[in-house]
């Protein structure tokens, strides 16, 4: 059995977390995309970034690594909910005022194929649905280069 190891890095967290507090969302995660502020840490564990955002819509990309596998060598589910999540997520944040945050009340992916070594970059691409004063919806899909579908979902956020 031969071992192997990974070692990243990441940044501070404590000014992403000040900006979320003086920021809409939309300008907040337009900087995090360009690079003037820190992506939070999940990115850099889970092997992902956010690649677009605009007004209801954020998507994010990633692709197969071995240390995100299942014992079969296809990416995790664990992976794919988190993108999506995080994708979903992102797109309701995208659609608040400065000092509002929210958090997920719930989500459900289905996998529709395993993706392995040869897959390519994969994006999530998340897009509100309902944003109310309470609480808002979204739907992701994630797929590859040519828009085959390797899963889908949809979340409930509390909006904070």
């Amino acid at each position: 059995m031969s071992e192997r190891s990974r070692t990243y890095s990441w940044a501070d967290p404590a000014p992403l977390s000040e900006a979320t507090r003086t920021l809409d969302g939309l300008t907040l995660l337009t900087r995090i995309k360009d690079g003037d502020l820190p992506a939070p840490s999940i990115a850099a564990t889970m092997g992902f970034r956010l690649a677009e955002v605009s007004q209801g819509r954020a998507v994010f990309e990633g692709d197969w690594q071995a240390f995100l596998t299942n014992p079969a060598g296809t990416l995790h589910g664990g992976w794919y909910g988190t993108i999506l999540d995080s994708a979903m997520g992102c797109a309701v944040h995208s659609t608040l005022p400065a000092g509002t945050g929210y958090t997920t009340l719930e989500y459900k992916v289905h996998i529709t194929r395993g993706a392995g070594p040869d897959t390519g970059v994969l994006r999530a691409e998340g897009q509100v649905v309902h944003s109310g004063r309470r609480t808002a919806t979204a739907e992701a899909k994630l797929v590859d280069g040519t828009g085959k579908v390797f899963a889908h979902a949809t979340t409930t956020c509390l909006i904070l």
